[in-house]
């Protein structure tokens, strides 16, 4: 029997269909219930997370007959209306308070990314005497709560004479240790031959900063403008204590006369908790993309 005989009848067999296997990031088989299980934990974590916002969102587009503490609870409203955004305008200046804080959370992005970008690069690059110690300092500078030096916080901007203003909203938190080691991490993951041939060529150090450095990195300072934004966003403590003029306040001390006079009417305080936390969806789903890649490129190294 010749080859091609031998090999002709295997060859006419027909294939045995096999059944799609599910596999991880590493080609490992995932079995169907390791899989399900994973659907169930993320469903819920889903709706830890998410089904608070949907209930207020749902609250705050309920007209005032329809009840909002009823059993089994109605998650749908049954007469969607946007009366209760109007009302939260006429109790107070809620489009004032908003832009207030978007100059706030503004000017605390670009500082922060700006000066984030420069100190960590000259952690992760330059070579001086106290690298580490100054690394050091950030990474202490982490462990130290708010609440432990916010009396000299507020005792620094009263001797300023910058009590009451936005500015003395906006300088405390201007660089943040946790976004500077960010950024150090960023640019310690760049290979060094890169910046080693631009030095060759002639480039001097602020050309392979923001040629060469700072254009590899966009993904962490995306990273930093959302965290940057959503911290200066999102402060309460800090402008209630530096604040004094009703037309100097932010959106989240604006929003408290909503709890403290009418914390009766959940739909009210329903749409001003709304109108405060939409900028950051907003935020967040236009720079998602850059945020996961920024997450990888910040990820400290073992």
């Amino acid at each position: 029997m010749s080859v091609m005989e031998k090999v002709r009848p295997t060859a006419s067999r027909p294939a045995v269909a096999r059944e799609p296997r599910v596999t991880d990031e590493h080609g490992r088989r995932v079995r169907v219930w390791e899989l399900a299980l994973r659907y169930v934990l993320l469903l819920a974590v889903l709706a830890l997370t998410v089904g608070p916002f949907l209930w207020q969102l749902s609250t705050s587009l309920k007209g005032p007959t329809e009840d909002i503490y009823s059993s089994p609870p109605s998650f749908l409203p049954g007469h969607p209306t946007l009366h209760n955004y109007e009302r939260v305008s006429d109790t107070i200046p809620v489009w004032d308070y908003a832009f207030n804080s978007l100059k706030v959370a503004t000017a605390n992005v670009v500082t922060n990314c700006v000066g984030s970008a420069l100190a960590g690069y000259a952690l992760a690059r330059l070579r001086y005497r106290g690298r580490r110690v100054a690394t050091l300092v950030f990474i202490l500078a982490m462990l130290v709560p708010v609440e432990g030096i916010i009396i000299a916080q507020f005792t620094t901007m009263r001797e300023l004479g910058l009590n009451n203003t936005l500015v003395g909203v906006v300088l405390p938190g201007c660089i943040g240790a946790m976004n500077v080691l960010l950024m150090r991490n960023a640019f310690l993951n760049l290979p060094y031959e890169i910046e080693e041939a631009a030095y060759v060529d002639g480039a001097n150090v602020w050309q392979r900063f923001l040629r060469i450095a700072l254009p590899a990195v966009k993904g962490t300072l995306a990273v930093v403008a959302i965290f940057a934004f959503m911290g200066a966003w999102d402060d309460f403590l800090w402008p209630l204590i530096v604040l004094s003029d009703p037309s100097r306040f932010t959106l989240t001390i604006g929003l408290n006369y909503l709890h403290g006079t009418f914390a009766n009417d959940e739909r009210l305080v329903a749409a001003g908790t709304v109108i405060a936390v939409a900028p950051l969806i907003v935020l967040f789903a236009c720079l998602q993309r850059y945020f996961f890649r920024g997450v990888g490129e910040g990820a400290v190294k073992g």
